[in-house]
């Protein structure tokens, strides 16, 4: 059964906790209460008990939550329990640098899901280039290769003027999940979901912050 639709502040909540729990020993009688999960993670108790509501009911009053069990739910519930194929689009800098991360998170992270199966770009300088053993692919490419190694998400980190383009491009081969790294708005139809990470936002929104 699919779960109702929550907002997407909800999500990324459900993934800061399973974080802090996944940080902790994993002590089998191990329990932590909303407010102590709730004080790592920046957030009230009652919005801790409020987010997992959503899902299910996993904590005992007086009690907590038992550490290994939610955990466990967190993981099925983001779908952290199962391998998710990834593929990048523009291997410069950043690309590469997300490639080589990701790549040996798989080896050093046991349970690790995000598996880079795949990397694109369109330079002929770096087709045929490999990033941590894996071969980069053209872009041309891009759609037979998300059919072939099923891949369900797709980080885009290539210039501006060709970031709608990518994004057209890996909407129109199925991927419904998208990173763009690329500082520009990128649009896809409503069942596509796309987050934007843009470096520079982020420092000028921390810079207004700063004493003179």
């Amino acid at each position: 059964m699919r779960i109702q639709r929550v907002s997407p502040l909800v999500v990324r909540r459900l993934a800061v906790y399973l974080r802090i729990l996944q940080r902790m020993n994993p002590e089998p009688d191990r329990f932590i209460s909303s407010h102590e999960l709730g004080a790592r993670a920046g957030v009230t108790a009652a919005q801790v008990r409020k987010d997992l509501a959503f899902f299910g009911q996993f904590g005992k009053q007086g009690v907590g939550y038992h550490v290994w069990d939610l955990r466990k739910e967190l993981c099925r519930i983001l779908k952290a329990d199962r391998e998710i194929p990834v593929g990048i689009v523009g291997i410069g800098e950043l690309g590469a640098a997300l490639a080589r991360y990701n790549l040996r998170q798989e080896k050093v992270q046991k349970g690790y899901p995000f598996r880079v199966v795949a990397l694109f770009d369109n330079d002929t300088r770096k087709i045929g280039t490999a990033v941590e053993g894996l071969i980069v692919r053209s872009t041309s490419d891009l759609s037979g290769v998300v059919d072939e190694l099923g891949i369900k998400i797709f980080m885009i980190t290539v210039p501006v003027g060709s970031a709608q383009e990518v994004t057209d491009l890996c909407v129109k081969a199925g991927i419904k999940a998208i990173v763009n790294f690329a500082p520009a708005k990128v649009v896809a139809p409503e069942d596509v979901y796309i987050h934007s990470s843009d470096v520079t936002l982020d420092l000028q929104w921390l810079a207004y912050y700063l004493h003179d």
